[in-house]
């Protein structure tokens, strides 16, 4: 395996993308609807009691559950993700009322914060006799990490300090109480999400001091003697009572470096993979990236759905077998696959590659969007791939993650667009936006993006520059996209001359008003799984372009599972749909059993009648009437 280049890429601030067409009006639905319908249901959840010293403890409102404890305990994250998507949101959409909600809950937690710079409102307020008794499943950390995001989110798009100052007074607290120094905790948190945190922190304050603490988390993750078990004889406790029994389920088993196989709870691990790309980039750590590319092939390889969704199993939020992809039964977290999208975009941290950013595309616009509702108001936990009408979007959950995590993705979507090296841009998510970068020599570059993707595979880009620039634009060339063609001020580029790992890399000095026309064509295509995924023998799934295609039984009033694909995607149309937000639909000729015998098993064979079938975009499903959903039709051979 070869070693990675020492470049560094690193993403753009939200505040610095403008973005419209199809992620603007997910942005819209954000701003209008689902920031302050986060605020209202961690109010309705008494949230903020738990924070605001001037009203009695509401106590614990979720009940225990052994040593697992209670989603109470995590409560500053979800707060915390909610501020980062109001932050958002109030860049592109100043909102008075809204933004002053929001200053409100952090002059609370300004209050509530210890002169250490401890600030955890479940351990000061409910119970304080277990502050960091417990790191493998208390949440402290991951509660702290959450909300330093939410802190660096709030300045970037505000230009307020106040909560960035108490979220460094809580890192500061951290880099004292954690290493291995005297009187110091070699310990780290059972839920990964502090790690990349305090990347975002030093990278906003030149602190370096919280990019070595994330490192030490990093480094110090699974050596022996192991932390959770050593904790755990200090405390008293059962060492097998760990959750699951297993320390793979918090990916605490092996050192990082050392890890293979992609195990255990999956949000948690997306959010170490994570943080150990950002590490890798920041310190040019090749032993990293190695462990992660193996780590990469071995889920994306063996363990992911076609949506980008992950984790099959409700049992651990987590994995299972290897080819173990069941359809109507599966879990796949909306915050897995917000957290392959992470985890994706930061392994683009040292350099373009195409297999991270396609399947960055996969989850974000498959298994990620699908949690949010197109109006911005309901949304998912779990994200099936089949259904018979019984699974919908819900108001809310005892579990609130997933809300505010694909909230906040989609609100800071601009910043998973672009990278920026110090002589390359790098364009890795195509949509209508405008950004505003400077190279690492301090040349300014604006970047505009023409386009109607994902319903259109034309992309025109304009460049923004003072005066003639030379640097690198460097372009993703998906590998779905067959015949794509790329031109520059119109004249004709070989696209063969000048890919690299699946990107087009136009390196020239670019002048004013230089333009780009990329063209992607958008083709229906059908996937077949490996054969060892059993559930999906003999079944096909349809893309056209990054989007997973499905059936609906609001558009076809049959049953989904006696339609049969033939050889009718060469034929096949297109149709907008009014009544979601114009997106494409994709008409077809299928066959369809039909067979008139109403007994439970009979030896009549069915009738094969032509028809014609209806499939939507996956994330667009539940959007309308109830009903079926299928993504993996039956495929007629011969």
């Amino acid at each position: 395996m070869s070693a990675a280049q020492d470049r560094q890429f690193r993403p753009l601030p939200v505040p610095s993308v403008d973005v419209s067409g199809f992620w603007g009006d997910w942005q819209d639905a954000v701003c209008d609807h689902t920031a302050a319908t986060l605020l209202d249901r961690c109010v309705e959840a008494r949230m903020l009691e738990q924070i605001d010293i001037g009203v009695p403890s509401p106590g614990v409102v979720i009940p225990f559950i052994g040593w697992l404890g209670s989603a109470q305990m995590f409560w500053d994250s979800d707060l915390g993700k909610s501020i980062e998507t109001i932050a958002y949101s109030l860049y592109r959409k100043p909102n008075p009322e809204l933004e002053a909600r929001a200053d409100a809950i952090i002059d609370l937690y300004e209050k509530l914060q210890e002169p250490d710079g401890y600030l955890n409102s479940f351990f000061q307020r409910i119970k304080p006799e277990w502050k960091w008794t417990n790191l493998r499943d208390f949440h402290e950390l991951y509660c702290a990490g959450h909300m330093i995001e939410g802190a660096v989110a709030y300045y970037q798009a505000t230009g307020k300090r106040k909560f960035l100052d108490i979220m460094c007074r809580m890192a500061d607290h951290l880099v004292a109480r954690f290493g291995k120094g005297p009187g110091q905790v070699p310990g780290y948190c059972g839920h990964e999400e502090i790690e990349l945190a305090l990347v975002r922190l030093a990278r906003v304050t030149g602190e370096q001091k919280y990019m070595d603490l994330a490192k030490f988390f990093i480094d110090e993750r699974g050596q022996k003697p192991n932390f959770f078990i050593e904790e755990a004889i200090r405390e008293g406790r059962n060492t097998k009572s760990a959750q699951h029994d297993t320390l793979g389920y918090n990916q605490s088993h092996l050192p990082v470096r050392e890890q293979k196989k992609v195990v255990g709870h999956a949000v948690r691990a997306m959010y170490l993979y994570s943080g150990m790309a950002d590490i890798a980039t920041e310190y040019n750590d090749d032993s990293l990236t190695d462990a992660l590319e193996i780590l990469w092939d071995d889920l994306t390889g063996k363990q992911m759905y076609v949506t980008g969704g992950i984790g099959p199993a409700a049992s651990n939020e987590g994995f299972t077998d290897y080819y173990d992809l069941p359809n109507d039964t599966a879990y796949a977290e909306t915050c897995a696959s917000v957290g392959l999208v992470f985890w994706a975009n930061r392994m683009l941290g040292r350099g373009p590659d195409r297999r991270y950013a396609d399947i960055m595309e996969q989850a974000l616009y498959n298994g990620a969007i699908a949690g949010l509702s197109r109006d911005g108001k309901t949304f998912f936990y779990e994200n099936p791939l089949e259904s018979t009408g019984k699974h919908h979007r819900w108001t809310w959950h005892t579990c609130p993650c997933c809300p505010p995590n694909i909230a906040r993705l989609v609100a800071s979507i601009g910043s998973y667009m672009y990278g920026v090296a110090k002589d390359e841009v790098a364009v890795h998510l195509y949509g209508e936006s405008t950004a505003r970068l400077e190279l690492g020599n301090g040349a300014k570059v604006t970047l505009s993006q023409q386009t109607q993707y994902p319903w259109d595979g034309a992309i025109g880009l304009t460049l923004g520059v003072d005066q003639p620039t030379q640097f690198a634009l460097s372009l993703r060339i998906p590998a779905w996209a067959k015949g794509a063609t790329l031109a520059v001020n119109g004249q004709s580029i070989d696209l063969g001359a000048i890919t690299e790992k699946g990107y087009a890399r136009v390196e020239r000095l670019w002048s004013p008003g230089d333009v780009v026309a990329l063209d992607l064509p958008l083709v229906p295509r059908a996937l077949r799984a490996n054969g060892k995924v059993r559930q999906d023998a003999g079944r096909v799934a349809v893309m056209r372009g990054p989007l997973v295609y499905c059936l609906e039984g609001t558009d076809n009033p049959v049953g989904l599972n006696s339609i049969l694909l033939s050889d009718g995607l060469g034929r096949s149309e297109t149709a907008v749909i009014a009544d979601l937000n114009r997106a494409i639909a994709i008409d077809l000729p299928v066959l369809r059993e039909v067979i008139a015998s109403d007994e439970l098993y009979t030896e009549q064979t069915p009738d094969i009648v032509a028809d014609t079938a209806r499939l939507v975009p996956y994330h667009l499903w539940d959007n309308r009437a109830p009903g079926d959903m299928l993504v993996w039709l039956r495929a007629q051979r011969g």
